[in-house]
Formats: C-alpha cells, sequence, structure tokens
C-alpha cells in the first residue's frame, strides 16, 4: 500500500482518497478470503457432528476454533489495522495434555467456537452475498460487450433482467457498470468494515480477559522479586560465611605475623600487607551491607531505618517512624530500605538541605513513607539523581513514587507500597 494511504479505510472514505488507495481491494480481498476460509469450515464442522465419529467429535469440536481464530485474527490486517493480539495465555506445562486443558478452561476457546459455527454455517455466505451484489454486478455490466461477442445466438441476458441484442445497448450496460462500479465500492468498503469490527469484537481480548493476563503478569513479576531477593540473600549469606570469614583470618595472621617480625623490610612489607587486607575486609562488608543489610534482617525495617537515618551525612529527624512497624515480606522491606537509602544520599548530594525528616507507617494494607528535606527544591527525576531508577524498583511492586519539589523548597519524596498484613 503507498505510504500516503490513510491509516484505515474509513480515514481515507473521510478524507476523499478512497478510491485512489488500496483499501477498496483490500476489502474485496477481505471478504473473498473469507469465503476460502467458510467453505472448510462448513466442512470440517458437518465432519465433527457426524454421528459417526461422535464421541471424538464432541471434543475436537471445542477446539474447533482455535485454528480458525488464529487465521481471523491475521487476516483483520487487510482492513483493520490496529492489532488484534490472541487472548491465549501460554501454558505452564510443556505438552499438548497441558495445552488442551488449559485451551478448554478459557473463555476465548469458546467464543472461537462459537465464531467458527457463525462463520461457518452464515457468514460466509453473507460475505459471498455481498461480494456477488457489490462487486460483481458492475462487473458484469462491464462484460457485455464481450459476453455478447461471445453468444453464439446474438444477445444475451444481463443481470437476468435486460435482453441485449446490439451493441450499443451493450456499450449502453458496459458505461453503466463502469459508473456503478465506484459508486458501490464504498458500501463495499463499509461491509467489510463492519465485518471485521464483528471479528474483533468476537475474537480479540476483551476488557475482563486483558485484566486477567494483566493480574497473572503481576503475579509473576511478583514471584520474579522475590526470587530476585532470595539470591540477594543467598549471596549476602555467603560472601559473609565464607569470603569475609577468610579475610578476617588473614587479617589476623597477618597482624601477628607484623607483630613477631623483628624491625625491617619484612616488618614493612607485612604492615603493609596487614592495612591492605583491612582495607579490603571494610569494602567487603560494605559491599554484604549493600546487597542486603544485617540489621534489616535482625530488627525488621524500624531498625534499619533508624540506622540508614544515623549514618546519614545530615542530621535526619526519625520520631515520626512508627515503632511499631510490622515485619513485611522481604521484597518489600528491602526495596522500601534502599529507597530510602537513595533519597537520603540524594539529599546529600543535590538538595543543599541542613536537615531531613523520615516517616513511616502502615496502613493495615499498605506501607507509607515520606522523605521530607528543607533544601533548595526542583528535584528532576529525569536529571540523572536516580529518582527514576527508584521509581522503577517501586513499581515493581506495584507501588507508587511521588514527588513534591517546588523551587525553594520543601522537596517530599513519598513512597506507597501495598502489603496488606493480618491483624
Amino acid at each position: 500500500m503507498d505510504h500516503h494511504d490513510a491509516r484505515s479505510p474509513w480515514q481515507a472514505m473521510a478524507r476523499g482518497r478512497y478510491l485512489r488507495s488500496a483499501w477498496p481491494w483490500r476489502a474485496v480481498g477481505y471478504l473473498a478470503g473469507a469465503v476460502l476460509t467458510g467453505i472448510p469450515v462448513l466442512l470440517a464442522l458437518l465432519l465433527l457432528t457426524g454421528t459417526g465419529i461422535l464421541l471424538i467429535g464432541l471434543p475436537l469440536l471445542g477446539l474447533a476454533g482455535v485454528p480458525l481464530g488464529a487465521v481471523e485474527r491475521r487476516r483483520l490486517r487487510l482492513v483493520d489495522p490496529d492489532p488484534a493480539p490472541s487472548p491465549h495465555r501460554t501454558p505452564a506445562e510443556p505438552g499438548l495434555a497441558a495445552w488442551a486443558r488449559l485451551r478448554y478452561r478459557e473463555q476465548a476457546t469458546w467464543r472461537e467456537l462459537g465464531y467458527a459455527l457463525l462463520h461457518g454455517s452464515l457468514l460466509w455466505w453473507v460475505d459471498l452475498s455481498a461480494l456477488a451484489v457489490l462487486l460483481g454486478a458492475p462487473l458484469i455490466l462491464l462484460s457485455t460487450p464481450l459476453q455478447l461477442a461471445l453468444a453464439g445466438d446474438g444477445e444475451v441476458k444481463v443481470l437476468k433482467l435486460w435482453l441485449v441484442t446490439s451493441y450499443p445497448a451493450a456499450f449502453a450496460c458496459a458505461a453503466a457498470g463502469a459508473a456503478l462500479l465506484p459508486a458501490l465500492l464504498y458500501p463495499l468498503g463499509a461491509f467489510a468494515g463492519a465485518r471485521a469490527a464483528l471479528t474483533r469484537a468476537l475474537l480479540a481480548p476483551r476488557e475482563r480477559e486483558l485484566r486477567g493476563r494483566l493480574a497473572e503478569v503481576t503475579r509473576s513479576r511478583a514471584r520474579l522479586v522475590d526470587a530476585f531477593e532470595a539470591e540477594r540473600r543467598r549471596i549476602e549469606r555467603d560472601l559473609h560465611d565464607g569470603a569475609q570469614q577468610r579475610l578476617v583470618a588473614l587479617t589476623m595472621s597477618l597482624g601477628l605475623a607484623r607483630l613477631d617480625a623483628p624491625p625491617g623490610p619484612l616488618a614493612d612489607q607485612l604492615a603493609a600487607a596487614h592495612d591492605e587486607a583491612g582495607k579490603v575486609l571494610t569494602e567487603l562488608r560494605e559491599l554484604i551491607h549493600g546487597i542486603h543489610p544485617q540489621v534489616l534482617t535482625d530488627y525488621g525495617l524500624t531498625g534499619a531505618l533508624a540506622d540508614v537515618a544515623e549514618r546519614s551525612v545530615l542530621p535526619v529527624d526519625t520520631e515520626a517512624i512508627d515503632p511499631g512497624l510490622p515485619r513485611l515480606p522481604g521484597s518489600v522491606e528491602a526495596a522500601a530500605y534502599f529507597g530510602v537509602c537513595e533519597a537520603l544520599a540524594n539529599i546529600g548530594k543535590h538538595s543543599g538541605a541542613a536537615r531531613a525528616a523520615l516517616t513511616a507507617r502502615h496502613t493495615g494494607t499498605a506501607l507509607l513513607i515520606d522523605v521530607r528535606d528543607d533544601g533548595r527544591g526542583g528535584a528532576d527525576p529525569a536529571a540523572g539523581t536516580g529518582l527514576t531508577g527508584l521509581a522503577d524498583r517501586i513499581a515493581v511492586l506495584d507501588g507508587t513514587l511521588t514527588i513534591t519539589s517546588p523551587p525553594g523548597g520543601p522537596t517530599v519524596l513519598s513512597l506507597e507500597i501495598p502489603c496488606p498484613v493480618s491483624p
């Protein structure tokens, strides 16, 4: 199709470009394709409902609409440029049995079966009639001179209505067909559009199914978050119990060797090695703390927030932290903790604030945290301050991050993470 054509047949009609575009012939192709698929669908339905194979045919009949639905959604592209994604879910297990069990439980499967019954018994007949009336009639009129030339008796009955015996009359019929054809292409395109709209309504995902698929994606994302958090804890545990303990032992051994060595070059090298091992041990402890702080595991979010406030480069008021915060899922606590860490780090680097205040409470259904500072304001999440990454991290848990930062301050960063807790 030419790149100047409209995005839909309706736009082409509105702009007066319909006849100069490919949309009329795409409409003809769409309706002709319906005829080509309708005949085998009708034969298949008759075969599957035959009494001789009733026990085999009925189970297969339930899935008969699935392949037709896939074909029809692809054919929609001829007259409907909007995507028509499949409403079917992917089986959790491989194999034909798992696929069939899932398909039998989906509403889309039964809608596709209904469409197959409607398509095979009625729709393709209607499409064929529309083609015959709106396209066939003017084409027959156009071919009247050829029909008269081929007629052995010198006469031809056009459309079973008019008897034509002379070439002037035959060319008059051809002229009528030439005038009628472009006029009838408009209702033909409108019919094809309405036919495609019916197909989309029956075979494209409905709002309820889209909500179901969104819920499934959300649950899958939550499982990934939990798995990621479990892996973080495993790495932290391995580093704490393995590499860190060996570094502690190495540091102690170097310290003892340093005490026993006589003054000289060897003692100096042992001292340098001892200091370097101490620095590596400090860096490893900071790395372990960054992966998953032990205080979060031992004392929960209340203790962890108090700890991060104490380690902040500027004074942080923690009086508004609820001391009775319940223990929450590990992924929620970790996201909240690192979110506060990122917020306080940004305040220290970019805000010019003298103080900050931290508020944390649980409503029974969600965790709410506010970080406020008395800085210059004007915080921009798009300025590369880490706020975009923080928002993404909170969004993984279906949470929200909002920032209120007018020029001149104050800046308030609010986190809300849904996490219902039973009494």
